[in-house]
């Protein structure tokens, strides 16, 4: 099963591509779109995939890094979607990825400022979606029952958090993904192993249902793919392509810090005068931490979402409101920020559903739009089913991404956590350092396997050293006089 992903490959795809007609066109390579390619490459449809920039190049890479268990749609009132959440969440954690994933303890401080009513009322909440854990079968040694710690246990799981007026906390725990882009890359991954040709740096100019007029970004040329049906699965950037299509976007900003003063369990903290708000300190697997997120309406759709000085501040005083030092604007490392495609509708962003829909234009084409990362499956299995060209139910449940097998101890840890039974492989390549953490052979597997077609690729997404924009800059100039012998060496597909 050849899953490797390279400019050799993407070449003799499009010329394929040209003269031949595919069951299924997605438009879009972020988690849905790479998410509909593998469902329906594993029903056995033919399939393409087209991206106008990059895999992960959207919304798919700003997320928090994880993978929910509806928590917040339970206390919405929302059972059907907090159950949804939870299923999906024990097939990515148990099956699809176990590799690309984590156990993740929770603590909410219980501080002054939260009465003992709320304390308990929330501890309840933690125990409802701990027996959505149990209904989804998700192994309690995978995901432990929440429970309230006294104050010198959560000191221990976290040592910065302001000592006065703390009596204890509320322990629960989730999934976390070690990186979203990788997530993504790891899908289409398992989708060309299947068959699916996907082909990034193609932009679609106009599509109907059974065809699209694309653009190679890379030569400037124009051709046109032919289908028996397409389906738009380009996110916030839906209505672009089908103007019928009508989202209520919302804003996610996260700032990144250094884990000074951080140990392995995230803090959820209470947005002061919200009764359903939280704020989010995530340690990563890198050493650093993500703080986010905020929630807020957007009019404007720019192709790479920053996070304003406003989210910042707000970000920076909530997280501080439980800490015993103070973070400011010295503590920020970089920000970013994701544009959530939420379906139009009444009341604030951070009220409107997280359910998904397939809609279908007046043309024919369909458009899979709202949901979240964590229900990327279900989406695209409702986007295949909506295509009418199999009646085979989808398969994905049971289907493990590239990387989930059986795991070599001869690798390091690091790259044990990034590649999973793939890492020794990894590995037999040259392990000298062109940045910290980052090794000639991580960046000869990301341009011969993963896709990766130019040095932004391998910063912005293969190593997600591009989160800090400093050390991003560096490790450009470094890989940008390197570059010419990577691609040159690596562009011929190879096994994997």
């Amino acid at each position: 099963m050849n899953t490797s992903l390279n400019a050799g490959r993407r070449a003799r795809d499009i010329a394929d591509l040209r003269k031949s007609t595919v069951d299924v066109l997605v438009v879009g390579g972020g988690v849905t779109g790479a998410g509909v390619a593998l469902d329906a490459a594993a029903r056995g449809l033919s399939v393409a995939l087209v991206e106008a920039h990059d895999l992960a190049n959207g919304t798919s890479r700003w997320s928090s890094k994880l993978v929910h268990g509806g928590l917040r749609y339970l206390a919405q009132g929302d059972v059907g979607l907090a159950y949804e959440s939870a299923v999906e969440r024990g097939i990515i954690m148990t099956t699809t990825a176990p590799h690309l994933t984590r156990t993740l303890p929770q603590l909410i401080p219980l501080h002054d400022s939260i009465s003992r009513g709320r304390a308990a009322f929330t501890l309840a909440g933690l125990h409802a979606g701990d027996l959505l854990r149990r209904v989804a079968r998700t192994p309690g040694a995978l995901l432990p029952k929440p429970r309230r710690i006294p104050t010198a246990e959560a000191l221990a799981l976290a040592p910065g958090l302001r000592k006065e007026g703390l009596r204890g906390g509320l322990l629960s725990y989730d999934g976390q993904l070690v990186d979203d882009a990788r997530f993504v890359i790891a899908l289409a991954r398992t989708a060309a192993g299947l068959g699916a040709r996907i082909i990034t740096r193609a932009k679609a100019i106009n599509i109907d249902r059974t065809s699209a007029e694309v653009e190679d970004t890379e030569t400037g040329t124009r051709f046109e793919i032919h289908a028996n049906r397409v389906v738009n699965a380009t996110g916030v950037w839906a209505g672009q392509l089908v103007p019928s299509v009508r989202l209520r976007p919302s804003r996610g900003s996260h700032i990144v810090i250094s884990g000074d003063g951080f140990t392995g369990t995230s803090l959820t903290v209470p947005v002061p005068g919200s009764s359903n708000r939280f704020v989010l300190v995530l340690p990563q697997l890198d050493g650093r931490v993500y703080v986010g997120l905020t929630d807020e309406p957007v009019d404007d759709i720019p192709a790479v979402p920053t996070a304003p000085e406003s989210d910042v501040d707000f970000l920076l005083r909530t997280a501080s409101s439980v800490l015993e030092r103070e973070l400011t604007r010295d503590d920020v490392l970089g920000s970013y920020a994701g544009l959530r495609p939420l379906l139009e509708g009444e009341g604030a962003s951070a009220d409107l559903s997280r359910k998904h829909a397939v809609l279908t234009a007046p043309n024919g084409v369909l458009t899979i739009v709202g949901g979240k990362f964590t229900t990327y499956r279900r989406m695209a299995a409702d986007a295949v089913d909506a295509t009418g060209l199999t009646t085979r139910p989808s398969t994905t449940r049971h289907l493990p991404l590239v990387g989930a097998g059986p795991v070599a101890v001869d690798a390091p840890k690091r790259f044990v956590a990034k590649y999973g039974s793939e890492a020794a492989l990894v590995a037999q390549g040259d392990l000298t350092e062109v940045h910290p953490g980052v090794t000639v052979a991580e960046v000869a597997w990301a341009v011969a396997h993963e896709g990766a077609l130019c040095v932004e690729d391998v910063v912005e997404r293969r190593t997600r050293v591009g989160l800090v924009p400093a050390e991003g800059v560096r490790l450009s100039t470094v890989l940008a006089p390197l570059w010419p012998g990577f691609r040159s060496a690596r562009s011929s597909p190879s096994r994997s």
